[in-house]
C-alpha cells in the first residue's frame, strides 16, 4: 500500500473540502464558533459510534478547537472530575441525574476518583454541557 501520493490530484479535492466546511487551524472567534457548530453537528451525526466514517471529522475539528482554546480561552488547571463537580453545581445536578454515563454507583466512583472517565462518557458530558470533550480528560 505504498502508492506514491499524487499532490496534483490530491490539491483540488482538498480546496473544494476546505471550502466547503472552513475545517483549518482556528483564526478568529467567528471561525471557532463555525468549528464548534460543526463538532456539534458531526457529534450528532455519528451518535458516539466509533466506526462512523465521520469519526476522522470529529477528532480532526476537536483537535482544532482544543489548540484554540488552550491558547485562547486557557482554563485553570483542574482535572475532569473538578469540572464535571463544577458543572453538576452550575446545573444543580444529582448523581442520578447523568444516567447518560451511567448508573449512580458508577457516578459516584467516577467523582470519588475510583472510576476514569471513557471515551463515551467524555462524549456524552460534552455535549450535554456544550463544552469541549477536552474539558473532561
Amino acid at each position: 500500500m505504498n502508492a506514491a501520493i499524487d499532490v496534483k490530484h490530491l490539491l483540488p479535492v482538498w480546496e473544494q473540502f476546505r471550502a466547503a466546511t472552513d475545517i483549518a487551524p482556528i483564526r478568529d472567534e467567528a471561525h471557532y464558533a463555525r468549528m464548534t457548530e460543526m463538532l456539534e453537528a458531526l457529534l450528532d451525526e455519528t451518535q458516539g459510534d466509533e466506526n462512523h466514517p465521520a469519526m476522522g471529522l470529529v477528532d480532526i475539528v476537536g483537535d482544532l478547537i482544543e489548540d484554540y482554546e488552550a491558547e485562547h480561552h486557557p482554563l485553570p488547571e483542574t482535572t475532569g472530575v473538578q469540572a464535571l463537580k463544577f458543572l453538576m453545581e452550575q446545573h444543580g445536578l444529582k448523581q442520578s441525574d447523568l444516567s447518560e454515563i451511567g448508573s449512580q454507583g458508577v457516578v459516584s466512583e467516577i467523582l470519588t476518583g475510583k472510576r476514569e472517565l471513557n471515551i463515551r462518557q467524555v462524549r456524552a458530558l460534552s455535549e450535554r454541557f456544550g463544552v469541549s470533550a477536552a474539558t473532561f480528560v
